[in-house]
């Protein structure tokens, strides 16, 4: 079967699977998901106890799922889409597919630079993009900045992953909302003259690669590192033993960070009940979750990170508004490109 058939065959059997669910027999509210852990069904199983609303959830990838909507049109049965990263929030938002929200809930709840400043997407979790070195290799008082690892004394020291991923795409674009294009790819061009190898892998897989040596500091999520030091495994544990992390620019801006966030569709046939699942997910008892299980920041200040982040001790967050940062990907990407990040 051709690649073609096969995506077509997939939206017909998501399409069924909406399908089967009773329709107007109860309240629902179904939802677009490119957020893929699969523990999140604790949060949906959670909003039905407290509402009786329940939750449909189709997965697919971030892009799929865009076409999949701009294909549905008027006709979309979806309320709600979730995905990592605001640059992609901020795609589907340029292609019509929200609708702005007033909720005097999320706003409370959720700080200003974590949302959209019209309410067309809101941050549900937090995550950081921080270092994360080897301590026999790399003394703390030598890191400081993401533009320090552009200085020579890095050269075949530092680890990230390719280009193409989105959460290096959004670091490039805080850093030129900071520095203007020209120090961008200055910037750029030294930091892959500093890396230890070409980028491959994930951001584990960079981790993993400090524990053994092929480089002394790598560009990573934060959680990545946290959930393989609260692992049950002592492998996993093991593997971080002789790292350590590091915020950057704390003493300017700040470091920078990314959601998981989500929007109202539209063309949401039921998009009360997508606010009211909205407002649940910005609530202590979900932020809990986002904190213990997915071991993110929290993007409620009221709830506490897992006991693991809590302590690295806290940290000053670049307040760039992410939605600064998503406008900024395309020309982030063509700087990535021309300094030979690959």
């Amino acid at each position: 079967m051709s690649a073609s058939r096969r995506h077509a065959l997939a939206l017909v059997c998501a399409s069924l699977a909406f399908a089967a669910f009773p329709a107007a027999a109860s309240e629902v509210v179904n939802i677009y998901n490119a957020r893929h852990y699969g523990t999140d069904e604790i949060l949906w199983e959670k909003f039905t106890e407290r509402t009786g609303i329940h939750v449909n959830v189709i997965e697919g990838k971030h892009d799929e799922l865009i076409q999949r909507l701009l294909a549905e049109g008027p006709n979309s049965p979806a309320d709600l889409f979730i995905t990592t990263d605001a640059g992609r929030l901020a795609f589907a938002a340029a292609k019509g597919l929200f609708r702005p929200i007033r909720s005097p809930v999320l706003e409370a709840a959720i700080p200003a630079h974590l949302r959209h400043p019209d309410g067309l997407w809101w941050g549900l979790a937090m995550r950081a993009r921080i270092f994360v070195y080897a301590r026999d290799r790399v003394d703390p008082a030598e890191l400081s900045t993401y533009e320090d690892l552009a200085d020579p004394r890095w050269r075949g020291r530092i680890l990230v992953r390719s280009s193409s991923n989105i959460y290096n795409i959004s670091l490039v674009a805080s850093i030129l909302a900071a520095n203007g294009p020209e120090k961008t790819l200055a910037w750029c061009r030294g930091l892959v003259a500093n890396m230890a190898r070409p980028p491959q892998g994930g951001d584990t897989d960079q981790i993993k690669a400090v524990a053994a040596g092929v480089g002394d500091l790598a560009i990573v999520n934060h959680y990545y590192f946290a959930r393989l030091a609260a692992s049950k495994r002592e492998a996993d544990r093991a593997i971080v033993a002789g790292l350590g992390v590091f915020f950057p620019n704390q003493q300017d801006r700040g470091t920078h960070v990314n959601i998981s966030g989500a929007a109202v569709l539209k063309n949401a046939p039921d998009a009360e009940n997508a606010v009211r699942l909205l407002e649940f997910l910005a609530s202590p008892e979900a932020q809990r979750y986002f904190a213990d299980i997915a071991l993110e920041y929290p993007v409620n200040p009221a709830v506490k990170p897992h006991p693991v982040l809590q302590s690295w001790g806290p940290f000053k967050q670049d307040t760039l508004n992410a939605a600064a940062y998503a406008e900024r990907a395309e020309e982030a990407m063509r700087i990535m490109d021309r300094c030979g990040w690959r």
